[in-house]
């Protein structure tokens, strides 16, 4: 199997498709043997997505998802603003879906979710300290929150019901680690 020390690709030229919530971008690239090839890629501006944590319970939205034609459970999350830092955009997004303030939000990792197309990052925190307010979702946004027993979501996620990637990390990357999070 072969072995390459420097995997970069170097931008030669960078055209905007479309721009719009997220943009298309088409690139083209100079590869380690130097050949130039094309990317096609979404330009997004990150996310974040928030676990509200109450005791043994948390709090997970349900909303239907048009391109998987379903209704999902999942964090509360939303995309960022240009000049909204990870943290600001996850305080918000708590707010918009749950009407909930944390007293605490905790970073907790950092994934890229579909690396091979889109070149977004999504930060996920846990909130702590909650407490109720009005809940202010977007006009075209319609949300059930839900709160659940930890030991309810976990058995949800083994049988496939909760199948949003963000919420399934996070509940993986919770169970792992919840005593010391």
């Amino acid at each position: 199997m072969k072995h390459y020390s420097k995997l970069k690709e170097n931008k030669i030229s960078s055209k905007t498709i479309f721009k719009g919530i997220v943009g298309v971008k088409f690139d083209t690239v100079k590869l380690v043997n130097g050949h130039k090839a094309t990317r096609l890629y979404l330009d997004h501006q990150g996310a974040s997505a928030v676990l509200p944590v109450e005791g043994e319970y948390i709090y997970l939205v349900q909303q239907y998802r048009y391109p998987v034609g379903r209704v999902t459970l999942e964090l509360p999350a939303g995309k960022r603003e240009k000049s909204q830092t990870f943290l600001a955009c996850a305080r918000a997004e708590l707010k918009q879906e749950t009407g909930m303030r944390a007293k605490s939000l905790k970073h907790v990792l950092m994934f890229n979710p579909s690396n091979a197309f889109s070149n977004e990052e999504l930060h996920l925190f846990i909130a702590t300290g909650l407490t109720r307010g009005k809940d202010c979702p977007d006009e075209d946004e319609f949300i059930n929150l839900k709160k659940l027993p930890l030991s309810t979501a976990y058995q949800m996620l083994e049988r496939g019901e909760i199948c949003d990637a963000k919420t399934v990390i996070m509940l993986q990357w919770y169970k792992l680690h919840h005593k010391n999070a």
